[in-house]
């Protein structure tokens, strides 16, 4: 357990993804961020269906894994091909090892709240998403206030009731219409009192007698699968041979039964949606001849996994979204406000947060609707600081503190730190959970929400950080301005105003700065620039097969990652800059499309060098995953080099160098142990800033140039 200075911290429940063992977890409490509420938890829902299927997925054997998701094989074969076999098998492990914070169905009092938050106050009920946790830090379009007559108990459906709601929304129901709802677990019977609420004549099934009596208590003519054998037949019967209006599905199950039991006990030109998870081998003919309508239902409603909406508070127009997820979580709590939703008598069980066991250690087993876990009256205290039992705290300076705990620090930084020795006293993660368990694998002895505890830090000299691109500036200026030498993952900056206040700050401050550019310390690039005759011009050109992302991932939000010529190419303008030993004077970039936007990631660059080197770079998205990613070619003097996703490399013209071979080697481990050695005073750090910041101002300018259509001079736009 982590302790420090006697005092106790958050616990959390959270799952090993890689053998499905539930932990009761002490990490610190979450810092309240912008937009967002800090929020003391009284009680959590544990949803049955979805948490079984994560504690069962975690217990089945690698195989048993691959086979349940056979897209993400896929993928791991596209790596193996590009990458090789150690890699890809290094970077599998490592996601399996993640733990997973468990729960969504949360109820508690808010205790802080974030920068420009104005319709929750200190005190205020609030049922969320949040996880098990005893505090949570959530975003106020996932919060809703809890009405004074309902219970902590009673709004910790609030969530799990909303899944069904949404349902019941895309069904668009009629008052008087016949909809059957199959599977009568805890969405389904709430799903169906909201439809019964509403009008509708429900019909239910399930296997599960204990539920059946439950639904019939509720106005549901709930029918017992056990006893029944054609729930077809029973429809057509019960509605005099018309068939159902409407069809919602909240079983879960492996084949598509149930999806052809819906159509075929639909009405012509009926309804279906599913809410749970089935198997999806639709059979024509029986959606053809009653033009039936099929819909698979997202979560709590619009909103849902959109960063913008969820994550920056942007709401939906009422008038053009009636329903978002905040929405549908307010006409929860207002049904069970008015007794139009009785969700008392689904309570099985309400636990207390020590005893989880009794839930998890049988769960799926145990005849249960709905488990509460109950939280001490108080919680913990509040500490965003945490010492990790069994590691010894570190009293020597001149160490390493690392602020951000995502995949990067996981699967590159920490391990490659490990392996050189490096000395490591804290870790900062926004939500605890990743950090703490970073903590504890690598033997830091403190993990920290607060990266500022890093920055006060006597011991730390380093900080190395490893946050979304937006946060690289500002954290990079104040770790530079309390004394510490930074090493920041790239980009250095995603704006030129943000560039020219790190070189002021690093100017002021004395203090190292290095940028994550591993390339250029790839055996491969090392190998390259001591074949090549330094100060003599050469043809570079570089093709990075970047692969496709989503539109709505973090990195193409140019004021989050910046896009990804700014987050990502770079790396290949750093490379030729180490290479030809010369700095970058103008760029050109031009992109894929009659209208390519900024924020392209299908786009060719051309650099012209100072020495009169040139440069191309092709970044493109849409290339196959099984090419390599990465090619290097440099022409010189009637000589040529080609190196391959730096795993092979072969020379033309050289008399002493033909080929050379190896694992994937990007030049991460001997960055690292460079850092390492930097931190420990073993070696004086390389001082190569202007390089860096001319890397960066050529990514920003790149971005310029594809908007202003022409070729665009550094000195026009930034003083190296």
């Amino acid at each position: 357990m982590a302790s420090f200075s006697g005092t106790k911290f958050l616990k959390q429940l959270i799952q090993s993804f890689k053998t499905g063992e539930t932990i009761l977890e002490e990490v610190p409490v979450p810092l309240v961020r912008k937009g967002h509420i800090l929020v003391r938890t009284t009680r959590s829902l544990v949803s049955i269906g979805t948490e079984r299927m994560l504690v069962e997925f975690g217990k089945s054997n690698l195989l048993s894994k691959a086979r349940q998701q056979p897209e993400k094989v896929k993928m791991v074969l596209d790596k193996i091909k590009s990458d090789g076999l150690m890699p890809t098998l290094e970077a599998v492990f490592n996601k399996l090892e993640q733990p997973i914070p468990l729960g969504y169905c949360q109820v508690g009092q808010v205790i802080e709240v974030g920068e420009g938050v104005t319709e929750f106050s200190i005190g205020d009920r609030v049922a969320t998403n949040g996880s098990h946790a005893e505090y949570v830090c959530v975003p106020i379009n996932l919060a809703a206030l809890v009405p004074d007559n309902v219970s902590d108990e009673e709004a910790s459906f609030t969530v799990i009731a909303s899944i069904g709601l949404q349902g019941i929304r895309l069904l668009q129901p009629a008052f008087g219409e016949t909809i059957v709802v199959m599977g009568l677990g805890l969405i389904g019977l709430l799903t169906a009192e909201m439809l019964v609420a509403s009008g509708c004549k429900v019909i239910g099934f399930d296997f599960d007698a204990s539920k059946i009596d439950i639904a019939v208590a509720k106005g549901v003519d709930a029918v017992n699968l056990s006893t029944v054998s054609d729930p077809v037949k029973y429809v057509e019967t019960v509605t005099n041979g018309v068939g159902a209006d409407g069809v919602i599905i909240t079983a879960s199950t492996k084949d598509s039964t149930l999806v052809s039991q819906s159509a075929r006990m639909s009405r012509k030109r009926g309804r279906i949606v599913l809410v749970g998870v089935t198997g999806l081998e639709l059979n024509r003919a029986e959606f053809y001849e009653k033009e039936l309508s099929f819909q698979v239902s997202c979560s709590y409603g619009p909103g849902r996994y959109d960063e913008n909406y969820e994550q920056r508070g942007q709401d939906y127009p009422l008038a053009f979204v009636r329903w978002t997820e905040k929405r549908n979580f307010q006409a929860v709590l207002q049904a069970i406000s008015s007794g139009k939703l009785q969700v008392k008598p689904l309570i099985s069980e309400v636990v207390p947060l020590a005893d989880f066991e009794s839930i998890y250690g049988q769960i799926g087993q145990k005849k249960t609707i709905a488990s509460i876990l109950a939280y001490p009256e108080n919680g913990s205290a509040l500490s965003r600081l945490v010492s990790v039992s069994g590691v010894k705290p570190l009293m020597q300076t001149g160490t390493l503190g690392i602020i951000g705990a995502g995949n990067y620090t996981k699967a590159t930084m920490l391990p490659a730190l490990h392996k050189a020795k490096a000395v490591i006293s804290h870790v900062a993660s926004h939500a605890g959970v990743s950090g703490t368990f970073l903590a504890k694998k690598y033997g830091i002895p403190q993990t920290t929400t607060d990266y500022r505890e890093i920055l006060k830090s006597e011991q730390v000299s380093w900080v190395a950080i490893t946050t979304r691109h937006n946060q690289h500036a500002a954290m990079t200026i104040e770790s530079l301005e309390l004394g510490k030498h930074v090493f920041v993952e790239k980009p250095l900056a995603i704006h030129f105003e943000e560039l020219n206040q790190v070189m002021e700050a690093r100017e002021k401050s004395g203090k190292m700065v290095m940028v994550g550019y591993n390339r250029r310390f790839s055996p491969y690039a090392l190998k390259m620039k001591q074949l090549l005759s330094s100060g003599e011009p050469m043809n570079m050109v570089a093709v990075m097969n970047a692969g496709h992302i989503p539109a709505d991932n973090w990195l193409h939000n140019m004021e989050v990652g910046g896009g990804r010529i700014i987050g990502e190419a770079c790396h290949f303008m750093d490379l030729m800059i180490f290479l030809s030993g010369s700095l970058v004077e103008s760029v050109h970039m031009t992109a894929l499309g009659a209208n390519p936007s900024s924020n392209t990631d299908n786009a060719t660059l051309v650099l012209k060098f100072a020495n009169g080197s040139l440069g191309t770079i092709h970044y493109f998205s849409n290339g196959h995953k099984a090419y390599s990613k990465e090619r290097v070619e440099v022409y010189q003097s009637g000589k040529t080099l080609i190196m391959d996703n730096f795993r092979k490399m072969e020379g033309f013209g050289f008399k002493s160098f033909n080929s050379m071979s190896s694992k994937l080697d990007k030049g991460h481990q001997n960055m690292f142990a460079s850092l390492s050695a930097y931190a420990k005073g073993e070696i004086e750090a390389t001082d190569n800033f202007g390089e860096i910041a001319n890397s960066t101002a050529s990514a920003l300018l790149a971005v310029e140039s594809l908007k202003a259509g022409h070729p665009m001079l550094l000195s026009s736009a930034f003083v190296i």
